[in-house]
């Protein structure tokens, strides 16, 4: 058996002796046929593609189409710019207290010869803006008077209600063991006295307010103003007021009732 290298020179040698054919040269070719051939961009594909790129970016640049193509997707996104704060809608128009389940509306005359006690104004806040009586069974046995005040100096008006002040007097007498009913977390209350009459100061957001009417009958009634509310016992006429006060304010308006 012959060796690997005697088979390696063999081989050798025979590759010496045989006469190979000629390399053409393709350049020359290659070149003409490049030359001949369109470039990528004239391709009726390469510009199908190119005007549906085009196409999709003008879509996709016109919000309707590009919210409709989102809800395709079922990933819709709403975007909003705001360049400037909404305003508030303004109060319907009408009386101020007409809102606030106070009664009728009357004129303080009125409201004065409808009950038998002295309706007393807050010396501070000068004539009311509106007045209200209530009469059972809707009101206390004895009626309630509301005077309804608007924007006054110093005194933030309700965004809500455009009301500044409520004073609300009715007959009756006030049990604290009813305070522990009429307040929830975070409002606190302080006994006060003004003019030598006693009072309470609730601050926070009391809920409702009970009180026994010239009948003995024990009545609930809603703060109105859900804001900081002075109660005070006008030797028998429970006065409250209410409104977004500071306890000196609500102080000062209460020692000037008369």
């Amino acid at each position: 058996m012959p060796e690997p290298m005697d088979i390696e020179r063999t081989l050798a040698g025979v590759a010496a002796e045989l006469e190979w054919p000629a390399t053409p040269d393709v350049r020359a070719t290659v070149r003409r046929a490049i030359a001949a051939r369109p470039p990528w961009y004239a391709s009726r594909w390469a510009l199908a593609a190119v005007a549906l790129i085009v196409i999709a970016a003008a879509l996709l640049a016109y919000p309707p189409t590009r919210t409709a193509i989102a809800d395709w997707v079922n990933l819709h996104t709403s975007i909003q710019r705001t360049t400037s704060v909404p305003t508030p809608s303004p109060l319907p128009p009408g009386p101020l207290g007409k809102r606030l389940g106070l009664g009728s509306e009357t004129s303080l005359a009125a409201a004065r010869s409808g009950v038998t006690w002295q309706v007393l104004l807050p010396g501070g806040l000068g004539q009311p803006d509106e007045v209200y009586l209530q009469n059972p069974p809707d009101g206390p046995a004895q009626g309630e008077v509301t005077l309804v005040y608007g924007p006054r100096p110093g005194i933030p008006v309700s965004g809500e209600t455009g009301v500044g002040v409520l004073v609300t007097e009715a007959r009756g007498t006030v049990n604290e063991n009813f305070f522990g009913k009429t307040v929830g977390p975070g409002t606190t209350i302080e006994p006060v006295t003004v003019n030598g009459h006693q009072g309470w100061w609730i601050s926070g957001q009391p809920h409702v307010f009970f009180f026994d009417d010239g009948s003995g009958n024990a009545r609930s009634e809603t703060l109105r103003l859900a804001t900081n509310t002075l109660i005070i016992d006008e030797g028998g006429t429970i006065v409250r007021i209410e409104g977004d006060l500071t306890r000196q304010q609500a102080l000062d308006l209460a020692a000037s009732l008369a």
